[in-house]
């Protein structure tokens, strides 16, 4: 199971900086640099929920589901 973040997709969209994103957020600029690329390993729903609010978008603009190529084949 692969799921992508395409955080910096909305993000160019709404025309919103990392750096402005995180303060609206209210999480440092590096914990948001790492959501934005896939680093972390989790999200609380309450940081998923306040960046829906700043960028006015549902969950499913950020994450995606992608099946790994390996279970494809079992």
């Amino acid at each position: 199971m692969k799921i992508i973040i395409r955080l910096d997709r909305v993000m160019a969209d709404r025309k919103i900086s990392l750096n402005e994103l995180a303060q609206n957020v209210g999480i440092t600029p590096a914990n948001m640099s790492n959501l934005k690329t896939g680093k972390a390993k989790a999200i609380r729903f309450s940081t998923l929920e306040n960046i829906c609010k700043v960028l006015k978008c549902q969950p499913g603009d950020i994450l995606e589901y992608a099946e790994d190529e390996m279970e494809n084949l079992l």
